[in-house]
């Protein structure tokens, strides 16, 4: 058994989806392993991890309209909002998704589907540099 660690940098220009399939697939292929365990975490509260549908991009935008709808900015909604008005919904937005994903590993691949991709779901407005650890186990 065999193991590796590798943290990704994400820049983000906003609220959004930012496909990092192609960096994570890379990583996994470098480490030359057969089967096993590709765990990848978030290190942040106010984004996300998703794996979705890569193929239409309006499946994306509709998330995002939906996650609006589901988590909306506004004056005086919420109690936390000393870092903003888009803070405590991203707070909401990363509850109802997720921080942490894996996906096993099989011939040497990600064993994603056909139409699966994996993105950093940001949350916030603004710019933001966020970091993704990635940790492979197999063999």
């Amino acid at each position: 058994m065999r193991q590796a660690l590798h943290h990704f940098r994400v820049e983000t220009r906003g609220k959004g989806f930012y496909d990092v399939t192609r960096s994570v697939s890379a990583f996994a292929r470098e480490q030359r392993l057969t089967t096993g365990l590709l765990t990848l975490f978030c290190r942040h509260t106010s984004a996300s991890l998703v794996i979705q549908e890569n193929a239409d991009p309006a499946v994306l935008r509709d998330l995002e309209r939906a996650f609006s709808g589901l988590a909306p900015e506004g004056e005086g909604l919420y109690e936390h909002d000393s870092e903003g008005a888009d803070d405590m919904p991203a707070h909401i937005r990363a509850a109802l998704t997720q921080t942490q994903i894996s996906i096993p590993l099989s011939g040497g691949a990600l064993a994603l589907g056909t139409w699966q991709g994996v993105y950093l779901f940001e949350h916030r407005r603004g710019a933001h540099v966020r970091e993704i650890v990635a940790h492979l186990l197999g063999e």
